[in-house]
């Protein structure tokens, strides 16, 4: 009997554990077809060469028995693959949980072939690996915005004090760029002080984040809520009235809290926003509009508070309505589409960051698969 097809896609630099257990998986269904991503298109998604040059990374990769085929994928951007698919005809395309995306499980069903998302298991006995962890041990939170983003703007907030809803995130996932996960602040945040956040008071290390990243003549100011959703440990509500500051932070670093709301919340990868995205164009900012940002967050914050999901779904899908409203390039006809498709499944949603890609974040009282999980940072600052 002839073995089927089975093909995985990836950038796949510095080679490591992870990367061998993921191979030896998807190589128990059938012959393995690796395809990853060309220099040049790995420079146009992450904004750096990887380390290892893809005649390299062929090379290694072409030397594990579990594979059968190493090919440069030809095509650009997050879906650089589709001329290998169309040439290996392959039966199963295998991803793990945070290479997922809907686009990938939609053309998967409409070439006929069989989409498998495969949880990321170290080998027994051996640490769980990521290339951006062999790069550097770097222990420096991302954070979610899970209501209120864009209070932090005085240019809205001017119209309705508000709050904004933050949480740091623990790095577990390589989240894109440009994804509304505040990687370019965080990026600031490493080339202050490398590889973990100083000790000391956070409010004081926030507000060195936010100037360094907005020096003087900025032209279009980062918010605030990245350098202190980074920065700050837990959940954290930041009132805005009419400033770039917050006029007070209130925290939660209730355990039960933090743990309710990690097995609430689901990411489904987008992918990245593209370069020529322009969130700013067509906006509509009104005092009725940045009041209902500001009472959903409100609305969101006390849900929380009592852990009472179906007020946080509403809430949190009203947070969301309300930033489109204001700022409708956030969000177009695909994701739309997408959101529609998790309305039996999901209680809230919104987009992370400024939108036009990244995360579309779900509030659900039962598992999504396959989503990204995340996990809050605890203590610290």
């Amino acid at each position: 009997m002839e073995k089927q097809k089975v093909m995985v896609t990836g950038c796949f630099d510095l080679l490591h554990s992870g990367h061998v257990a993921f191979l030896k998986e998807a190589a128990e269904l059938g012959d393995l077809y690796v395809c990853i991503g060309s220099d040049e298109n790995v420079y146009f998604l992450k904004g750096r060469y990887p380390v290892n040059p893809q005649e390299e990374r062929q090379y290694l990769l072409e030397a594990l028995s579990c594979v059968h085929v190493v090919r440069v994928n030809a095509g650009m951007g997050v879906m650089d693959f589709l001329q290998e698919m169309e040439d290996i005809r392959p039966d199963i395309f295998f991803v793990n949980q945070d290479g997922h995306t809907p686009d990938k499980a939609r053309i998967c069903a409409e070439r006929g072939v069989q989409y498998v998302v495969s949880d990321r298991k170290p080998h027994t006995g051996l640490p769980e690996r990521s290339t951006t962890s062999l790069r550097v041990e770097c222990t420096i939170p991302y954070r979610v915005d899970l209501a209120g983003g864009w209070l932090d703007q005085p240019w809205v907030s001017k119209f309705a004090a508000g709050p904004v809803l933050t949480a740091s995130i623990e790095p577990t996932f390589d989240f894109n760029d440009r994804s509304g996960m505040a990687t370019s602040t965080r990026k600031k945040a490493i080339e202050l002080w490398r590889t973990a956040l100083p000790g000391g008071n956070p409010e004081l290390q926030a507000k060195m984040l936010f100037a360094y990243e907005n020096p003087p003549g900025t032209q279009e100011v980062a918010g605030s809520q990245d350098a202190i959703g980074i920065v700050f440990s837990g959940l954290n509500r930041l009132n805005y009235e009419g400033h770039y500051w917050p006029k007070n932070i209130d925290r939660v670093q209730d355990e039960e809290i933090l743990a309710w709301l990690e097995q609430h919340l689901y990411l489904v990868t987008l992918g990245p926003r593209q370069s020529s995205y322009k969130v700013l164009d067509n906006t509509h900012i009104t005092e009725a509009g940045a009041r209902a940002l500001s009472d959903a967050a409100i609305a969101c914050w006390d849900a929380i508070l009592r852990r009472d999901l179906s007020a946080f779904g509403a809430a949190f899908r009203a947070s969301f309505e309300a930033q489109i409203a204001m700022f409708p390039n956030m969000a177009d006809a695909g994701i739309f589409e997408l959101i529609g498709q998790y309305h039996d499944k999901a209680l809230g949603w919104k987009l992370s960051g400024a939108g036009g890609g990244g995360y579309l974040v779900l509030v659900s009282a039962t598992v999504i698969e396959p989503a990204i999980r995340i996990r809050i940072r605890r203590g610290g600052a």
